[in-house]
């Protein structure tokens, strides 16, 4: 009888072990199950993710294509304009010149070559010498006229200029005056009086011959104009307005 007790103690022992391991197991099952549906969620959103950022990349991809296309598109038909208009207008090469001939690259800039930028204008200093009259005309066959001076500060740049080309020679200004009452007017028409004035000696009004005004540079900037007969051989300075870049 004892023997058979014992044995049925071990007995219920052991099946209360096996239960004890059996519902940790199904409790380790339900977290692990748990933990797999996790993981399977975490998956798909970032597949998700992954999805949208290559659908946005792949848009603004075709995006950029797109205005690359349109760019590369419009250069071409820009180039194309450049072209004709150059072969149209070869007086603009004046303005834009070859910078690179490898590439064709221009580089333009107010003045035409030779011709200096000082505020609005552009200047040209002759080498060869003529008589005022001849000197209107090549300055007009050049697109501008024999220079006038409006302020102090042209004045003083074209004693500079003309004192670093020639060591002192003189130049046409575009003053000119028949004598009489009519008085002293530039080459444009305007009057001489009422604007700045920079004579060596005040011309002498009773004169009665043709004379024109003369830039001789020096020492001083305010005393460098002088009469001179218009008949008498010069060089000259050409004026003419900048051109617009824009």
């Amino acid at each position: 009888m004892g023997v058979k007790k014992g044995s049925a103690l071990l007995e219920d022992e052991q099946q209360e072990t096996h239960r004890s391991w059996l519902a940790r197991y199904r409790e380790l099952a339900h977290y692990f199950s748990l933990l797999c549906f996790l993981l399977v969620v975490v998956a798909l959103l970032q597949t998700l993710c992954l999805v949208q950022i290559t659908s946005v990349f792949q848009s603004q991809w075709t995006l950029q294509e797109t205005k690359l296309g349109d760019a590369t598109h419009r250069l071409e038909k820009l180039n194309q304009s450049y072209q004709l208009l150059f072969s149209q207008y070869p007086a603009l090469n004046q303005y834009c010149p070859v910078s690179n001939t490898t590439t064709g690259e221009r580089a333009c800039r107010p003045c035409p070559d030779g011709w200096t930028p000082q505020g609005h204008k552009c200047f040209l200093f002759s080498a060869d010498r003529a008589d005022w009259i001849s000197s209107q005309y090549r300055c007009l066959a050049l697109g501008g006229a024999v220079a006038t001076v409006r302020t102090e500060e042209e004045q003083v740049f074209l004693c500079n200029k003309a004192q670093s080309l020639s060591q002192g020679d003189s130049y046409w200004l575009g003053l000119r005056s028949s004598g009489g009452d009519a008085g002293w007017q530039w080459s444009d028409g305007s009057p001489l009086e009422g604007g700045p004035g920079f004579w060596g000696h005040e011309p002498d009004k009773t004169d009665g011959g043709e004379l024109c005004g003369r830039l001789t540079p020096g020492h001083d900037y305010r005393r460098s104009w002088f009469t001179y007969r218009c008949s008498n051989l010069l060089r000259r300075i050409c004026e003419r307005r900048q051109a617009s870049l824009h």
